[in-house]
């Protein structure tokens, strides 16, 4: 008789063919989606070229004053109605203030660098009776002018309008507002003035300001700003070492007087616009400052 085979365990399954590979051959869609990048950024350059070029009066160039007249624009529209502004967004007011006075100031910075090496170019550089001779003394050790593209006959490029340097100062003005905000309440609340007294707390006021706050102001700004630019500790380091002292020294020979002139004169809500305002020159020397290396 047949006995029964054993049964016997079922076959293993074939193996599962391997994923397919990926064509690394863009397909149509990403193939247009690279094209309009590409042209778009070809296009974006070629314009930024065209207007970095171009010069108002033979000296001052045109995107850098584009850009300025653009912030004053807008600081103007913003001036016109502050006080309503400032009664429904007090903080907002003051954040976008500063943003817009930060922005005029590196504009400016980029424009005095701009028309420096400009004129350095041509042979023989900045005369001593061209109306646009700037003179920026050298920062402690590092001149913020130093360069080998500035030297007289130089042939390389005027400096293209930086705007991610200029994002990173509005975006520094933007941030740092509610600090200061804050910091103009407190010294009123601190050392309240009256008609009766008035100079006497103005002057506590900015004795407090310049010995309590600047130093902590300078500081901050290298470091946020060294940062912003993605450099290290190292980095951070040096700029403190290099342009601390001297900036703080700096800012006691022209923040005191405009201070008593703020604390004595100003109402508190108009503090931080007037400073902002005066300090568009000493925001473009921070500015000429931090970009020397």
């Amino acid at each position: 008789s047949l006995l029964p085979s054993p049964l016997l365990p079922p076959p293993p399954p074939p193996p599962s063919p391997p994923p397919p590979t990926p064509d690394p051959t863009p397909h149509p869609p990403q193939l247009a989606c690279l094209s309009v990048n590409m042209s778009w950024e070809l296009f974006r350059q070629r314009i930024s070229r065209a207007a970095n070029s171009q010069y108002i009066f033979g000296r001052i160039p045109l995107l850098h004053a584009i850009v300025f007249f653009i912030e004053m624009a807008l600081i103007a529209r913003l001036t016109a109605r502050f006080n309503a502004y400032y009664e429904e967004r007090p903080l907002m007011t003051m954040m976008v203030t500063n943003a817009i006075l930060g922005g005029i100031a590196d504009t400016v910075a980029q424009g005095i660098t701009a028309v420096r090496q400009h004129a350095a170019r041509k042979d023989g550089g900045l005369g001593k009776d061209d109306d646009f001779n700037i003179e920026i003394r050298e920062i402690g050790r590092k001149g913020t002018f130093l360069d080998p593209d500035l030297r007289p006959g130089s042939k390389a490029d005027p400096p293209p309008f930086d705007f991610e340097r200029l994002t990173r100062f509005m975006a520094y003005g933007f941030c740092v507002a509610p600090l200061q905000f804050k910091w103009f309440r407190f010294l009123e609340r601190a050392f309240p003035m009256t008609k009766t007294s008035a100079f006497g707390p103005a002057m506590k006021r900015v004795v407090f300001d310049q010995f309590v706050y600047a130093p902590f102001g300078v500081g901050l700004f290298f470091v946020v700003m060294t940062v912003a630019e993605g450099r290290g500790k190292r980095a951070v380091s040096n700029k403190l070492r290099d342009m601390y002292v001297p900036t703080l020294k700096a800012n006691y020979v022209v923040w005191p007087a405009v201070q008593i002139v703020n604390f004595r004169l100003m109402p508190v809500q108009f503090q931080l616009p007037f400073v902002s305002t005066i300090g568009i020159a000493w925001t473009a020397y921070l500015s000429l400052t931090n970009a020397s290396d």
